[in-house]
């Protein structure tokens, strides 16, 4: 299915290629995204952080496991040969920046300068800071925790995961002689280091920004009203910014690639990113880390479990996701087959009488979310019953028993 190009969710100022996996001549890019990757890390926790000390173990393990899965060929990075791509990666994330974006940054623009013009009230910005960090070492030992017991069913079936990857795209990757142990890893270490620099700017805000007691009820009303606004315009932004992830080549090489790099399970997922394009989107997009820090702990602590659950496309192995979940939402067989779905690929069957808890949080969704689908049908021509969803509701069939 071929993208309107007219429209302004397909625009690029250079030619691209759709790319879905990395080959051994981007060696050089990825590497150079890797030590981008690990500065990054250093410099927004510090030296002395164990965050920044394990995301270095862990960018060194990404190059490695990059060599071994991909080989290497040194070729002229792609980086080195047309550098304006970077321009152009940053134009994209600004054009695509949406009003509650600005209205998130004004508020916390807006409580800093109050509390400075009132000194005389108890704001406690050091309590609140250190309520913060508290808030923020819960969220990443909890999900990690979640990601560590994923990874220990994954290597205790082993076995069924090579073989149900074999019976999908994914056996171009996991041959018969691979060391699916070496697969798995590679997953666990791309979501553990996704996920310490998808929440360093988070971390960021925290540092460096105030937050009073005295504003905490009022901010945590206005955080929520901003975010309603956000799950509003959320699916247009992420259909953009995945598009290009895809269709640019210094966003897949840089930004989105390491995200398909590994194995479709849960372990890879932090928010649908890779390593540097998690810092850019919640630096230059999603608004959350900007909110009171009360509503950001608690939609990380949502948001980003949902969306390591809802990564799970191997049945059979925790977390396991009820064929109905598949069903409904299609981002699997952006995973398992064609680039498209680019939206978050969600259909809604229409009815919210059940008692389930999913139903219950289902009406707070607005339907451009819960049918998002419809976005990938008009510009794509999408196709809701196709092969590869077939054949994934039939290994769910097969193995979630």
């Amino acid at each position: 299915m071929k993208a309107n190009k007219q429209t302004p969710f397909h625009k690029l100022y250079s030619k691209g290629k759709p790319r879905v996996v990395y080959y051994k001549r981007d060696f050089g890019d990825y590497f150079l995204m890797i030590v981008m990757t690990g500065l990054l890390i250093v410099v927004s926790y510090g030296l002395r952080n164990v965050l920044s000390l394990l995301g270095v173990v862990l960018c060194c393990v990404m190059v490695t496991t990059f060599a071994v899965r991909h080989g290497i060929d040194l070729a002229l990075p792609a980086l080195a040969r047309r550098p304006q791509g970077i321009i152009y990666a940053l134009t994209y994330k600004v054009q695509n920046l949406k009003p509650t974006y600005f209205i998130a940054l004004g508020v916390l623009l807006l409580e800093n300068l109050l509390i400075a013009a009132t000194p005389s009230l108890p704001h406690h910005v050091g309590l609140m800071r250190r309520l913060a960090l508290d808030l923020f070492y819960i969220h990443i030992i909890s999900v990690t925790v979640f990601r560590t017991a994923i990874l220990v069913d994954h290597l205790a079936k082993k076995q069924l995961v090579r073989e149900v990857l074999m019976q999908t795209p994914w056996r171009r990757v996991v041959k018969q002689k691979t060391n699916i142990t070496v697969e798995i890893i590679h997953a666990y270490s791309t979501g553990l280091l996704t996920h310490i620099i998808t929440l360093a700017p988070w971390y960021l805000v925290i540092k460096y920004s105030r937050f009073s007691l005295v504003f905490l009820p009022i901010t945590a009303l206005i955080s929520i009203a901003i975010h309603l606004k956000w799950a509003k315009v959320f699916n247009a932004w992420f259909y953009r910014d995945h598009w290009l992830g895809h269709n640019a080549e210094f966003d897949f090489l840089f930004l989105h690639g390491p995200h398909h790099d590994a194995i479709p399970s849960g372990m890879i997922a932090v928010a649908e990113n890779g390593f540097l394009e998690g810092f850019i989107r919640f630096t230059l997009g999603a608004p959350i880390a900007l909110y009171s820090p009360l509503i950001s702990f608690l939609l990380f602590m949502i948001e980003i479990p949902v969306d390591i659950r809802g990564h799970q496309y191997i049945p059979g192995v925790f977390p396991r996701l009820p064929r109905t979940f598949m069903e409904r939402f299609q981002h699997s067989t952006h995973h398992y087959g064609p680039l498209e779905p680019y939206s978050i690929a969600s259909k809604s069957d229409g009815t919210n009488t059940s008692k389930d808890f999913n139903r219950t949080v289902e009406c707070w969704i607005p339907e451009e979310v819960k049918n998002s689908i419809e976005l990938d049908e008009k510009l794509t021509g999408f196709k809701w019953d196709n092969p590869t969803y077939r054949t994934i509701l039939r290994l769910w069939d097969k193995y979630q028993v």
